[in-house]
């Protein structure tokens, strides 16, 4: 083999590398971009920071740690109290936390950086300085890297993270108000539906894998889709008619009883009803109302809590 051959065959390596990786950042961004956000809204984390971070410390989720124990952010037991998984890290045998689904990793590192005294100066940082919180982790002692601050810099740039992260109050104050939902286009020719990829689009709430709707998606086109009867699909999803709004999601399996751990109650933002918020975290419709004591239509009040599992004692 000639200089100039080996130059060229290095060279075909790498690119199918960086693609092969490329892609593989792509899946797992468009998996959990909007866990994400959801824990930015309600922590005020900035969602480029948990993405940089998830797919650093997870190596794009194919870890050890991520396949073994659905750890995405090499969280150690601490002061844990659920399911353990023990491997060599900086010292033999270590404890990390266990879980039963990755999303349940995401709640978790929320809950991580909120209730430790040592993170509290990252929440006066504003949500939409994704560097300041990098380099603010790393002062912190979330990692031993030395490069850790530059390397989550160096894959939100890349990835264009940025951009999911935007300005977000802090847990404590008032929510936000919210947009009024736009009602979905109808009767959108068969010859389009046929062009849509939902499996491109599926996301997992609550363990549970999901299509967030957009304008022209239809029970009736997931239902083909997927082969599932619609009648089936509907039930899944709590529904009466068939009727959707942009932004809601689809469950293509019946939803859970009770939300994620780390998921105790919801804070209800105006214009927002239980059947919507039960569709946030892949909750029962009944489930809800049994946890709160009141109707399935019931009129919420912006600020009121909203429980998501069963209260202790109840």
């Amino acid at each position: 083999m000639n200089i100039t051959s080996g130059i060229l065959i290095l060279l075909l390596s790498s690119l199918i590398t960086f693609n092969v990786q490329g892609q593989s950042r792509k899946d797992f961004i468009l998996k959990y971009k909007h866990i994400a956000i959801q824990e930015m809204e309600r922590t005020g984390i900035p969602a480029s920071i948990t993405l940089a971070q998830g797919i650093f410390e997870s190596g794009c989720g194919m870890s050890q740690l991520s396949q073994e124990a659905n750890n995405h952010f090499g969280i150690k037991c601490h002061d844990w109290e659920g399911p353990t998984y023990h491997m060599d890290d900086d010292a033999e045998n270590e404890c990390f936390r266990k879980y039963d689904h990755p999303e349940q990793s995401w709640i978790d590192h929320s809950e991580f950086l909120t209730s430790r005294p040592r993170y509290a100066g990252l929440f006066k940082i504003p949500s939409t300085d994704y560097k300041a919180w990098a380099k603010g982790l790393k002062a912190a002692g979330y990692a031993t890297n030395p490069q850790y601050a530059e390397r989550l810099i160096k894959i939100i740039e890349e990835e264009q993270l940025y951009l999911y992260d935007h300005k977000v109050k802090h847990p404590t104050g008032t929510p936000a108000k919210t947009t009024p939902i736009e009602k979905v286009e109808k009767n959108i020719p068969a010859a389009k539906k046929t062009l849509v990829n939902y499996h491109k689009r599926e996301e997992i709430k609550n363990g549970i894998p999901c299509i967030e709707i957009k304008a022209g998606d239809t029970f009736s086109a997931l239902s083909n889709y997927y082969g599932i009867k619609l009648k089936k699909l509907m039930a899944y999803n709590d529904k009466k008619d068939s009727s959707l709004a942009v932004g809601q999601y689809v469950f293509l399996k019946r939803k859970k009883i009770r939300a994620a751990r780390g998921y105790e109650f919801h804070r209800v933002k105006a214009g927002e009803n239980l059947y919507l918020i039960s569709q946030m975290y892949g909750v029962r419709l009944k489930s809800l109302v049994v946890f709160n004591y009141i109707n399935a239509d019931t009129p919420l009040e912006a600020g009121e809590k909203i429980y998501l599992r069963k209260r202790a004692g109840l």
